[in-house]
């Protein structure tokens, strides 16, 4: 009985592992192919309530933290917007964390509320400690990069995550 028991733990984990590196692969290699905000922001961000719902918060929270680097390694943030990727990291994890609080008192609430989240951190951070650091052009240029389109893109991921959970008959 006890071989049952250990053969069928080993065989979920074998299934969660699975399924968070194929999630993990795909976080990682949509920034590097897709450069285009409007394609990588929503892609990202599904990919990141995806991972709440199908392996868990702890695994989201690792994904969280990949794609803003391999973003900035491939030129969809250019290397001055460097300082902004702990920030985007942080921005990340609030969208997982604070989607996987609310999940439970629904999906479209925790999908806003996480992604007004997301986006007052990084339009906060931005006002607040870039404006000091970066010349006038570029502070603008991330300014705007930073404020509504994190905004969008996060409901578009949310909208992109729930055809895909609804799919998967997750929701």
């Amino acid at each position: 009985m006890s071989k049952t028991v250990a053969s069928t733990i080993t065989k979920v984990q074998s299934v969660a592992m699975v399924k968070f590196l194929a999630l993990l692969g795909i976080a990682t290699f949509v920034p590097m192919f897709v450069h285009l905000q409007w394609l990588t922001g929503p892609l990202v961000n599904a990919i990141l309530i995806i991972t709440v719902v199908v392996v868990g918060v702890r695994e989201a929270l690792l994904i969280a933290l990949i794609p803003s680097s391999i973003a900035l390694a491939y030129g969809l943030l250019p290397l001055p917007l460097a300082p902004m990727i702990p920030f985007i990291m942080i921005s990340n994890a609030f969208l997982v964390w604070f989607f996987d609080v609310l999940r439970d008192r629904g999906y479209w609430l925790a999908v806003v509320v996480a992604a007004l989240i997301k986006f007052v951190w990084l339009y906060a951070i931005v006002h607040l400690l870039m404006k000091s650091i970066l010349a006038g052009s570029l502070f603008n240029s991330l300014a705007i990069l930073m404020s509504w389109p994190q905004l969008v893109t996060a409901l578009i991921g949310g909208v992109l995550a729930w055809i895909f959970l609804k799919w998967l008959k997750f929701v």
